[in-house]
This record gives C-alpha cells, structure tokens and sequence, in this order.
C-alpha cells in the first residue's frame, strides 16, 4: 500500500503556495537586512561540499547561546537561505542562530545528512559560546532529534552544551517512508530506515526535549509526533489551528509560545 498521499503537506494547505513565496520574501529580506548591520556571517563552510554552509545570525548584543535551527524539506529539498527570517526571534532574545544547509537525496543518503548535521552544529559552536538549543522542522525535526544519539559525531564537548532538543513535526519512523515514492530517491532499507529512527533509538541523556506539532497537520504526523514523545517520554505540546506550512512561524515571533518552549527553562 501506498503511503504517499499520507505524507503529502502542500495538498492539504490552502494556498501553500504563497508560504513557500512568503518563505522567500522573508527570509531574503531579513538575511539582507542583518547582513548590512554587520550581524549576520553568511556562506559559513563546515565542510568541503557546496552545501556544507551555514549562516550565523547575532543578536544586537553579546550572544546568550546558540540555537541551531535545521531545515525540512524531506532531506531533497530546501537550504538554509529559505528560512533566515526564522532566526528572528531567537535573535531577539539574545541568542545567535545558525542555520546549516546540508547535501541532499539522492547525492546523500540520510545517515550522511545526520552527520553533515552534526559537523554544522559542531563549527557553529566553535563560534558562539554558552548553551546550545537545536531545532528542527520535519526532516529537521528528524535530524535534530538523532542528534541526541552518540553515534552522529558530536564531539562530548559539544553535547555536553546542548540543554534543549525540540523536534517541530518531527518524522520519527522512518520506516513507513519505504512505502512512498520519496524511497526511490530516499533508498530506504529496513535497517537503514530503523537505524536512522529517532523513536527506536535511546532519549538522549542529560537533555530535555520538548516536541512540537500542528493540531491540524496530517495524521501522520501528529502519530509520529506522538511515539516520539511516548517514547522518549518528552514534552509534547499541539499547537492549536497549526499546520505543517505555519506551524514554524512562532520562530519569528520572540514572545510566541514555541520560542518559551525553546529559549526558557
């Protein structure tokens, strides 16, 4: 049986088109803008492919943390230039924001996405000192949560900083994923897929995780969301009238219910 319309966002949005332009305006604007205040370092390497880059937003002053915020997008899509403006909240509390780009399917497989992610995570801390937040939406979500395993090589250091992990509609089994037509570029094995599945694998020691979902995104996703936080036994909270597409949009907002989650003790 197929799977794809159960994974399938944009179909189910009205006009989903237009986040995917605002998307674009947004982050455009924003990046340009702190770019000419001197507070945004762009095109950051953290390793020899093309799309191993991040850029590093500051806040106006001395940095209280770092958030690393990574992008969905299924691992075929997107980059880190899609989202800037979601390092606007975070910024606003003081915090500096990191946003990676990492190598796509097929040129990728998800085990080498997970670690590009984790050499992002371990560059951009090399920049800013103190606490580490991450945070990741769908694909992301999937990606900041495997950061909570020792096997993605986080230097100890480094996951010693990390105080919070908060997965945005996160995919968590990667096993019903084998059953769309993604698995043809994904090339999702059983055992790669169960290896690389946040749910089957240890709740990170010493971090606290909080998930956050859509009320009104796909069944799918809220049932991911859901085995995460059971068995991680985590926070989990449903936004309210959220979908897939908005249910980002509280990163921009530094007094939003997400960020509080993300940013507060």
């Amino acid at each position: 049986m197929s799977l794809d319309d159960d994974y399938a966002n944009a179909a189910y949005i009205p006009d989903a088109e237009s986040f995917l332009e605002y998307w674009d305006e947004a982050a455009r604007n924003y990046r340009e803008a702190e770019h000419t205040l001197g507070r945004a370092q762009l095109n950051q390497p953290y390793g020899p492919h093309s799309d191993q880059a991040f850029d590093l937003f500051y806040p106006a002053g001395r940095p209280l943390g770092l958030l690393v915020f990574v992008h969905g997008g299924y691992w075929l899509r997107f980059g880190r230039r899609d989202f800037s403006h979601l390092a606007q909240g975070a910024c606003l509390r003081d915090w500096a924001v990191a946003m990676p780009s990492y190598p796509l399917a097929p040129e990728a497989s998800i085990s080498g996405i997970t670690r590009s992610v984790a050499m992002a995570i371990t560059e951009a801390a090399s920049r800013i000192a103190g606490p580490i937040v991450l945070a990741g939406h769908s694909a992301g979500g999937h990606l900041v949560a495997r950061m909570g395993q020792d096997d993605v090589g986080l230097p100890s250091a480094v996951r010693g900083r990390i105080q919070k992990i908060v997965p945005i509609s996160p995919v968590a089994d990667l096993l019903p994923l084998m059953q769309t037509e993604m698995n043809v570029t994904l090339q999702l094995t059983k055992a790669s897929a169960k290896a690389e599945s946040p749910a089957y694998r240890p709740r990170p020691n010493d971090t606290d995780v909080h998930i956050w979902v859509g009320a009104e995104e796909r069944p799918v996703f809220l049932e991911q969301a859901k085995l995460l936080a059971t068995n991680w036994q985590a926070g989990l909270t449903i936004e309210v009238s959220k979908h897939h597409f908005d249910i980002i949009a509280g990163l921009e907002d530094p007094d939003s219910s997400l960020m509080a989650a993300l940013l507060e003790d």
